[in-house]
């Protein structure tokens, strides 16, 4: 670092090309001589392609006045070759081209960085079905049970219903005949999907259900209405739930225990505001 301590602030001193520095013609400027340092290198290039395109052009014309004098005389001619020199237009196919090589590189980009050649909009064109007109039915529960693994077939999909939609499953491995998720297809078994009760919760009845286990049966109805594979079919029509039936018990005894105490200590709340309300009047 010795080299700033020769700093002094001012302006350096100008070059001044050696005496026996090659120098050639100025492209740009008559009668001035330029050096041939690497610096001109890209201006003194470019003059010499110029010079070079000039020089076909030049012979082409030649060539277009030797053949104008052909035809002028009534001799046969030969096609004109085109100018060497005359740009080349890119035309419907060159730009044809063009779009084929950015879709392919946009793809071969997408699969490198998010994994999916299509950048997982695959996912957001999903979303633009639900806006098409489609075949969608009205199942009754009787008529969606029909559509389960056991009865399935070549001819005949697997459903499956959450909070009222109705999806086709047949693509799910898991919910063929033998599969870990066979049992819940056919049916609107929405609850289980919160609960984990997949056994006992085998309804579409949501009422009692804590935070945690609403937030899970949202997760999955986004997840049935996102997938590609699960093609939404039609709705479910259910009867009326009874307000005053008994909310299906919990399989596991804790939370259901822990359930028993919220809807306890709503009660009491709902008692205590009944009580101030006589109180009021």
């Amino acid at each position: 670092m010795s080299w700033m301590g020769a700093l002094t602030g001012q302006e350096p001193p100008k070059y001044v090309a050696p005496e026996d520095e090659p120098k050639v013609q100025d492209p740009a400027i008559p009668n001035r001589m330029v050096s041939t340092k690497s610096a001109n290198q890209p201006f003194l290039m470019y003059k010499e392609y110029r010079d070079q395109q000039e020089q076909l052009h030049q012979e082409w014309l030649a060539k277009k006045k030797i053949r104008d004098e052909k035809i002028a005389r009534g001799e046969p001619v030969g096609p004109l070759p085109p100018d060497p020199t005359q740009p080349v237009e890119v035309g419907f196919l060159g730009l044809l081209k063009f779009l084929v090589f950015v879709l392919v590189g946009g793809a071969l980009l997408g699969k490198f960085v998010t994994g999916s050649y299509t950048w997982e909009y695959e996912v957001q064109l999903g979303k633009l079905k639900q806006f098409i007109p489609t075949d969608q039915r009205l199942f009754s529960e009787e008529g969606l049970a029909q559509f389960n693994a056991e009865q399935s077939g070549p001819t005949r999909p697997i459903y499956l219903a959450i909070d009222g939609d109705v999806y086709d499953v047949s693509k799910g491995k898991a919910y063929q005949p033998g599969g870990s998720y066979s049992f819940m297809a056919g049916i609107d078994a929405a609850r289980a999907f919160g609960t984990g009760c997949f056994q006992t919760h085998r309804t579409h009845d949501l009422r009692g259900l804590s935070d945690s286990e609403w937030e899970g049966v949202q997760h999955w109805k986004k997840f049935f209405a996102n997938h590609k594979e699960y093609p939404k079919v039609g709705r479910v029509s259910h009867p009326p739930i009874d307000p005053a039936s008994p909310i299906p018990e919990h399989c596991d005894p804790k939370k259901q225990a822990k359930a028993d105490e919220t809807l306890r200590e709503a009660e009491r709340r709902e008692a205590a505001q009944k009580e101030r309300s006589k109180e009021e009047l």
